[in-house]
């Protein structure tokens, strides 16, 4: 195709930098450290204290099989707690638990590692200037 490149497609690179970005974070974790995805659900719980899983997976902007495969793992692990609704009991409640939300701060160092590690090639203002231009790419 004329004119296209995939050096020049917006979307390529930024699968690239998220390959990049997720292989940092799982290079800095340990035997039994989250994925990221596990590790944006978890902080994700944490920030909000408890909700349905279906907003979780909104919030972290994952597809419902994914959310639902994220939640169980973390679920087996003990990282997360699933109540019913005492206002609707069809509808599941998630929260971290103690043990996730002390696995949670272990991997904050990790995950601040990994980005620094991707940001790292560019200068400090640029940072904040590619941080703020994805926001808006994302909103």
């Amino acid at each position: 195709m004329v004119g296209y490149s995939l050096d020049g497609s917006a979307g390529h690179l930024l699968r690239r930098a998220h390959q990049r970005h997720a292989a940092l974070f799982l290079a800095l974790g340990g035997p039994g450290s989250l994925t990221p995805a596990q590790f944006a659900t978890l902080l994700t719980l944490a920030e909000c204290g408890s909700t349905t899983q279906n907003r979780l997976g909104r919030e972290v902007a994952l597809d419902s099989a994914t959310t639902k495969g994220v939640v169980q793992r973390l679920r087996d692990r003990g990282l997360v707690a699933a109540t019913t609704d005492p206002m609707d009991r069809r509808t599941i409640v998630l929260s971290a638990t103690e043990e996730g939300r002390a696995l949670l701060e272990e991997t904050r160092i990790q995950g601040m590692r990994a980005n620094d590690a991707l940001l790292d090639p560019l200068t400090p203002q640029e940072q904040v200037m590619f941080l703020g231009l994805l926001r808006r790419l994302t909103a």
